[in-house]
């Protein structure tokens, strides 16, 4: 970039940060305003010559959308978080090879890389065909069903390392049912 742009990208950061920075911390307080702020200059500094005069306004407008974004990528992972808890969570009629199943399940899922939960998640436990499943993802079905049996490998996998074995052998019975169930799909 030219030193003008240089320039007056130092001018706008100088005269601008500690109000941007205290409009985050009034919206979201200090814990976050540190990275919010860098963010919201960091677009400041690819958009320059979207930048107006005075920039003040602009400025707050990207913190501002940066702040609800981050909201709501907070909002998805407490959500998701809290759904898989209710998940662990034993329901009144289930019975003790279903709790145990489940809670081995879980404990394994949850050692994965989140890629391979999703996928074993929208298999399993939301009944998605590999097409279906395949266009959530963004990939071809014959991917998808590489990635899903490298996901139930390795979901096998943490079962075994994990004890006790009664679990692992829990984990290794529903993640063959989820085999067969999406081998039934499938055709």
């Amino acid at each position: 970039m030219p030193d003008y742009d240089a320039d007056r990208f130092t001018a706008i950061y100088d005269g601008c940060r500690q109000r941007v920075w205290a409009y985050v911390v009034s919206r979201a307080g200090w814990q976050v305003a540190d990275e919010v702020v860098n963010d919201t200059f960091t677009v400041a500094w690819r958009k320059l010559d979207d930048v107006p005069d005075p920039p003040l306004p602009w400025l707050f407008a990207v913190a501002r959308n940066i702040l609800r974004d981050s909201i709501r990528a907070e909002a998805r992972r407490a959500s998701f978080a809290a759904e898989v808890r209710s998940w662990a969570e034993p329901a009144e009629a289930d019975i003790a090879e279903e709790v145990s199943e489940r809670s081995a399940l879980l404990k394994a899922l949850a050692t994965l890389p989140e890629d391979d939960r999703e996928l074993l998640i929208l298999s399993g436990w939301q009944g998605l065909t590999p097409a279906q499943a395949a266009a959530v993802v963004g990939c071809s079905p014959i991917t998808l069903r590489v990635r899903l049996h490298r996901a139930r490998r390795r979901l096998t996998q943490a079962a075994s390392i994990s004890p006790p074995t009664e679990e692992a052998a829990a984990v290794r019975r529903v993640s063959t049912r989820v085999r067969i169930t999406a081998g039934k799909e499938a055709r």
